[in-house]
């Protein structure tokens, strides 16, 4: 099973709310609305009769026969058969660009449509906002959609499309991929709020960038939750990944310092952190964060490298506060959004690329390995309004 097809068969929650949504509003509008005159059929050509001999012409005794240079008045020339046109042949189909591509097919003749005016808009704006893309980034949307579209009548797959469009139009520049560096190791901080999946999400790095032969070292430096170092090992084992542990309750920065001495002697291309989840609300967790990420540059000036923030994607518009809160306390460098196969709506993801303009490096669907996999800005969006790839 593809990607796309899991993200869209999963991603049910949203994509179904948002395509009800866009059917009843085409369909409210569309019952409403009157439908224009149809223009008058053009008239058939008659079928030309096929041509008749002429009637011999009655001989006159009295005229003079007519002479050979001149046509006879009383008896006109047959008219010519004239050969029936062949038919034209019919245009090649033009080749389909990014909507067509999103829509997949062209919407029925008889597809309800609905006038693009101000209350439709509207509805529309209330739907996206509804879905958790938010109210500055639901206007932008509609804003880029209605531009040059006002007073068409647009039918359910033609607003999907369209809207897929502005969404990946959106997301498109932070849909980028972890940058690997020279640095040996380089140092990836995963952080985020209780329950985000970071645990999960750095198994299936770890497992992911082995096979793609990387050389790995994991911390387990959720010290404070015994399941999250044994779920690691879960994964390190699976992996054949190495995973430094420390006794319950430990300081997890003294994890991370000792973590980076052995990666460093192991010459390991990649040491992914692990920390213990924490409320953007909690003062004294963020601190202890912003501890580990001061002892990691004492061993070295310029890690982390990468810090990923682990979102759940159920969380909604709080994400956001989360993301400007950890960005602050440790410099977030890019985004992994989970859950997206639960009760979420997936619209945040849009509002976060709109406000922050973060990369968005992976997307999680499931507890598989391959439920993680690199974000993709026209599949999500195709997915997310409920149109094909």
């Amino acid at each position: 099973m593809s990607f796309f097809k899991k993200l869209k068969d999963r991603l049910t929650r949203s994509s179904s709310k948002l395509e009800q949504g866009l059917e009843t509003i085409v369909e409210e509008g569309a019952e409403a609305a009157p439908e224009p005159a149809a223009p008058p059929a053009a008239p058939e050509p008659a079928p030309q009769p096929a041509p008749t001999p002429a009637p011999a012409p009655q001989p006159k005794p009295a005229t003079p026969p007519a002479s050979p240079s001149e046509p006879s008045p009383a008896a006109p020339a047959a008219p010519t058969p004239q050969p029936e046109p062949e038919p034209e042949p019919a245009p090649e189909p033009a080749k389909p660009g990014l909507l067509g591509r999103l829509l997949g097919r062209k919407a029925a003749p008889d597809a309800p449509r609905r006038v693009l005016d101000d209350e439709m808009l509207e509805q529309l704006e209330d739907l996206l906002i509804a879905s958790d893309m938010g109210v500055d980034t639901a206007m932008r949307v509609t804003a880029n959609l209605a531009e040059g579209r006002m007073g068409r009548r647009l039918s359910v797959p033609e607003i999907k499309a369209l809207l897929a469009a502005e969404i990946a139009r959106i997301m498109e520049p932070v849909a980028r991929p972890m940058p690997l560096t020279s640095q040996r190791p380089q140092v990836v901080l995963v952080v985020g709020v209780n329950g985000s999946g970071k645990t999960t999400t750095i198994g299936k790095l770890a497992s992911q960038f082995r096979a793609a032969g990387k050389s790995v070292v994991i911390a387990a430096g959720d010290t404070f939750r015994a399941a999250a170092v044994e779920q690691l090992q879960v994964w390190g084992d699976r992996a054949g990944v190495p995973v430094m542990t420390a006794p319950e309750g430990s300081d997890p920065a003294s994890l991370a310092f000792d973590a980076m001495t052995r990666a460093e002697a192991e010459r390991a291309d990649l040491l992914l952190i692990d920390t213990a989840g924490r409320l953007q609300n909690r003062a004294d967790l963020m601190q202890e964060l912003a501890k580990i990420v001061r002892v990691i540059r004492k061993k070295d000036p310029t890690a982390p490298h990468n810090t990923l923030l682990v979102l759940d994607a159920t969380t909604g518009q709080n994400a956001l506060s989360q993301v400007e809160v950890f960005q602050k306390l440790s410099d977030v460098s890019g985004l992994v959004m989970t859950k997206l196969d639960g009760t979420a709506k997936g619209g945040v993801l849009v509002a976060l690329a709109d406000r922050f303009g973060l990369p968005i490096h992976a997307i999680g669907v499931g507890e598989q390995i391959d439920d993680l996999d690199a974000f993709d800005p026209e599949e999500f969006a195709a997915a997310l309004v409920g149109a094909d790839a």
